[in-house]
């Protein structure tokens, strides 16, 4: 006879409504095979757009079937026991086909003489008639990106909406990650295009988006953009990076810009919500967070300074400039140049989207954010030691229940806090209050109090204190 204590939680059985929408999603998944490969570019259009619309609808419509008929509040139960949440065949199947995408966007999606896409042309020329009305220009390999991956945002967060519609602090976060990557990310760089200005991302700074302060990138907006935008956008970049993102973080720690405003944190907070659980909680996984992140943040900071050196003339041209080759048409890059290149490739391309989508369903939502990102570095560390945020925990209430552990994504043991009453004031909580939505004893609070007493732990009740009511 086996343990009552042992044996798996009861599943919630599904319903016939919730199968005909998954229904629904799975045959728009598989609309997207004759959308990619019809050699009829009008069937492909169709095909595509209808593929868009079930997925979409489908996963609302889901949605509010599977969280509007039960009690609100956060249920993590039978996450490990899904083959699409536990690693299962399904996690792998998921993560097989999202890391092939970006491998196959990033380098075998450019296009050649005649305008094709390769394995992506079908898909990229459905969405021509979009951007050219957002745009004015046909579509290319990173408007659909663009585009698919505001879509994920929206349809994901119309999912947390419903699943935690009792908590204001996650409905409010929620809607911010949608509206900054709908118009901040999507819209307002297409209508620069429009006007032939700068494509230019609003909602990234440096050194997240690293090349917005190299010196090639500064002349090229003051180029493009003229003398009015051009400096304004290197002045928003500017003031956003070194005196925005400073006074921001002090008032309200990393989560102002990882969960309310990052388009990186809004796809992992909505797409990436079914996969929370997976972040790895170890000593040894915060060991080689430390190892990657904070390098990755000194090498992006040297890269831009060497450049900078070598513009103002400190440096000689060839330590910071390409050059043609003597002998080809081929350039030569310099120690600089290179060393950028080689950011661009590792970090850039595979480990913020190969790695850092494609791995969702194996490793968590936050791979990329927590050992990879250099702007969550440069948060972190002044959400340590210069902010007044901090997740406060109330000890004599907390039952070691495990669930604000459960749903950190950034692979912080919470309980281990909670337990010995201790404030959570770690460089690399993302401020997402998950711990603090999950928990369902009130034992954590975010807060940003004066940074007096900010490491200063609850008082506790000590068991020779409790009387014991017979």
């Amino acid at each position: 006879m086996s343990s009552p204590t042992l044996s798996a939680a009861p599943t919630t059985p599904v319903s016939p409504a919730e199968k005909l929408t998954l229904t629904v999603i799975g045959l728009g998944l598989l609309a997207l095979l004759p959308a990619t490969f019809d050699a009829d570019p009008w069937r492909a259009q169709l095909f595509f757009y209808v593929a868009l619309g079930l997925v979409s609808a489908g996963t609302l419509v889901w949605a509010a079937r599977t969280f509007g008929r039960r009690p609100a509040g956060v249920q993590q139960d039978n996450l490990w026991q899904r083959s699409s949440t536990g690693r299962g065949a399904v996690a792998w199947l998921t993560a097989l086909v999202l890391t092939g995408f970006y491998v196959i966007l990033y380098w075998f999606s450019s296009p050649d003489e005649h305008g094709n896409f390769g394995v992506l042309n079908n898909l990229v020329h459905a969405l021509d008639p979009l951007s050219q009305v957002l745009r004015n220009r046909p579509a290319d390999q990173w408007f659909l990106y663009g585009t698919f991956y505001t879509l994920a945002v929206l349809v994901m967060g119309g999912r947390a909406l419903w699943k935690y519609r009792h908590s204001p602090y996650q409905r409010i976060r929620t809607v911010s990650v949608m509206f900054f990557q709908l118009g901040f990310a999507w819209l307002l760089p297409g209508l620069l295009l429009a006007l032939q200005k700068p494509e230019y991302y609003f909602s990234y700074f440096w050194p997240l988006k690293y090349d917005y302060l190299f010196p090639g990138t500064v002349s090229y907006l003051l180029q493009d953009g003229g003398p009015g935008l051009g400096v304004f956008l290197i002045f928003w970049g500017v003031v956003m990076s070194f005196v925005g993102t400073p006074i921001l973080t002090y008032f309200f720690g990393k989560r102002w810009y990882c969960s309310w405003v990052c388009g990186c944190g809004g796809l992992a907070e909505t797409a990436g919500d079914p996969y929370r659980h997976l972040s790895d909680k170890s000593r040894g996984a915060w060991r080689w967070e430390v190892r990657l992140i904070y390098p990755i943040l000194v090498l992006i900071v040297l890269v831009t300074a060497l450049l900078w050196l070598g513009a103002a003339g400190v440096l000689p041209a060839w330590f910071t400039t390409a050059r043609p080759s003597q002998f080809s048409l081929v350039t030569n890059l310099s120690p600089v140049d290179g060393l950028g290149k080689i950011y661009g490739f590792f970090i850039g391309s595979i480990f913020s989207g190969v790695i850092g989508v494609g791995f969702y369903p194996l490793l968590g939502n936050r791979v990329w954010c927590r050992f990879g990102c250099p702007m969550a570095a440069y948060l972190g560390l002044l959400q340590k030691h210069f902010s007044r945020f901090r997740i406060s925990t109330n000890g004599a209430q907390c039952i070691s229940c495990g669930n604000c552990s459960n749903v950190c994504e950034m692979g912080i043991d919470v309980k281990q806090y909670a337990q010995c009453g201790e404030p959570i004031i770690r460089a690399s909580c993302v401020g997402c209050g998950m711990c603090s939505t999950a928990c369902p004893r009130g034992v954590l609070n975010l807060e940003n109090g004066p940074r007096e007493g900010r490491y200063q732990a609850s008082p506790l009740i000590h068991a020779d204190s409790l009387r014991i009511l017979s």
